[in-house]
């Protein structure tokens, strides 16, 4: 990777290094939202979204009974570093277009030819993989909170219960964004080291305190198959749901770009980076959580729902075992927090150009926060939306998870294929690959087609109408409405990102804000 901005293979970069606000005014917007973010805050946005103590716990159920202990910790290097090589791809193309539209502005400026309908395919497969990770993400939550709360007070972890535990964490997050936006950006910051943290207390503590733990040939080789299906590899490649869904959301540092200073080279750097440290931190977690297993039926079977907690408490008891799942739902809570401000940032660019229903609505700004308030709410919304067939699909979760993976991977990948179609003709940004560009996005393009298609099929045998995997359903649903209304209106009127207008008119527009007291 280099920084440099001379000396590069194809188009040239600039020669002098110019200002965010001229980036940004070169790409027809003006400076609507507050630019007060440093590179460290860009990084732990999308590092507080991936939260490595959110998604490999939420998912380790999953994890145990779909390939077990081997397709946990051996998948998890596997996918962080396909992830990783996808990530790389992407910093390059964040650091030529740093802006809060992302992977559907990539696209459009990427395309060739029919950029307009690449923007507008890009942009429904990010929004609804966005939607998809915040539902997830705090569905998560919702589990681990009710398992909290059951240790503690009795309460119910039936669906109703979790449910309504995710829609009041979902009207949190949403407040804690509409009111808090300084409070936001500090607890970003802080729950980096929450989970850092966080991670060497549990792993600690379930290594120093049981007495036995499992050998390293469990840890690393043990295969459990309770899905129904026949084939140990089909049920190995299911179980890489829990790693790749756990690295989702890193195109967050995209996202925060208009709100970053020198955004075309700490954006990359918060891709690359966010990934990085969960491959290591995530890593060292679910080996930790592994060794300490002492029943392995009796987390599975679990009244508390999660087996985490009763492995917490199989290791170190109860009382401390509450202790560590405090620490998992402060995570939780602040990756459901920054997946909101991620969401509703994607949601807020994609409306400014008039992609939505209802863009006007979800494009205003708050003057006095400088903030999409309309778009964090439909955001935190469509989550609970996604998330409400869990009443009566004790799968529901599971195909959320599959719908933020396929969503997601298929828009981060759009702008790295057109990327590698334009060749030399590509204009390179700071942050660049070099030679490695055209190799690292082969790669990418061939991993995310092949995930695509795996988190699409059945995850359990027989499949009825409670086990079956609607997330090709529903990202099939997404599909047909973003074609039929692209055929049938959208390619009239949508021709790809606006430019809201010319320098001294978005001058005036940034003057404006300026006069609304903060």
């Amino acid at each position: 990777m280099s920084t440099e901005t001379s000396g590069q293979q194809g188009a040239p970069a600039p020669a002098t290094r110019k200002t965010d606000d001229e980036r940004l005014h070169e790409m027809g917007y003006a400076q609507e939202l507050l630019r007060n973010m440093g590179g460290f805050s860009n990084f732990a946005v999308s590092f507080t979204i991936v939260s490595i103590l959110s998604g490999c716990l939420t998912l380790y159920l999953f994890g145990m009974n779909t390939g077990g202990p081997i397709a946990m910790n051996i998948g998890w290097p596997l996918v962080g570093i396909m992830t990783l090589i996808v990530g790389l791809a992407m910093a390059e193309v964040c650091s030529s277009y740093p802006t809060a539209g992302g992977l559907y502005y990539w696209s459009a400026r990427l395309a060739k030819n029919n950029g307009p309908a690449w923007s507008w395919f890009t942009g429904w497969f990010n929004l609804i993989g966005q939607i998809g990770v915040t539902a997830g993400i705090d569905f998560g939550l919702a589990f681990f909170a009710t398992a909290l709360l059951n240790l503690l007070f009795g309460f119910p972890t039936s669906p109703g219960w979790v449910i309504t535990v995710l829609g009041f964490m979902l009207f949190l997050h949403a407040l804690l964004n509409t009111f808090g936006v300084r409070l936001v950006a500090f607890l970003n910051d802080v729950s980096v080291y929450w989970h850092i943290i966080g991670v060497l207390i549990i792993v600690g503590a379930l290594w120093l305190i049981p007495d036995q733990h499992q050998s390293a040939s469990f840890v690393f080789t043990k295969f459990v198959n309770n899905t129904g299906w026949g084939s140990s590899l089909y049920v190995f490649l299911l179980g890489l749901l829990l790693a790749q869904y756990t690295f989702t959301g890193y195109d967050a540092s995209a996202h925060m770009t208009e709100e970053t200073r020198n955004a075309d080279t700490t954006g990359p750097w918060g891709i690359v980076m966010s990934i990085l440290v969960s491959l290591i931190a995530g890593w060292i977690l679910l080996i930790g959580v592994t060794s300490a297993i002492q029943s392995y039926g009796g987390a599975l079977e679990s009244s508390t729902g999660v087996p985490p907690a009763q492995i917490f408490i199989d290791a170190v008891g109860r009382t401390l075992a509450e202790f560590l799942l405090v620490i998992v739902v402060g995570a939780q809570f602040f990756c459901g927090m920054s997946s909101v401000t991620a969401n509703s940032r994607m949601i807020y660019a994609f409306s400014r150009d008039g992609a939505l229903p209802g863009s006007r609505l979800w494009h205003r700004i708050n003057p006095r926060t400088r903030t999409p308030t309309n778009s964090i709410w439909l955001a935190a919304g469509g989550a609970f939306v996604l998330a409400f067939p869990y009443l009566w699909s004790p799968v529901a979760y599971f195909a959320v998870t599959s719908i933020a993976v396929i969503g997601l991977y298929i828009a981060y990948v759009i702008p790295v294929y057109l990327r590698l179609k334009a060749g030399d003709q590509f204009e390179r940004g700071p942050w660049h690959l070099g030679r490695w560009s055209k190799p690292i996005g082969v790669i990418a393009v061939t991993w995310v087609v092949f995930i695509s298609i795996l988190f699409m099929l059945p995850q359990v045998s027989p499949v009825t109408i409670e086990t079956f995997n609607y997330a090709p359903v529903a990202v099939l649903v997404v599909l047909l409405f973003a074609g039929v209304w692209w055929v049938a209106s959208a390619r009239k009127w949508y021709k790809g990102p606006k430019v809201q207008g010319t320098a001294e008119e978005l001058e005036a527009i940034e003057k404006e804000l300026t006069k609304v007291p903060g």
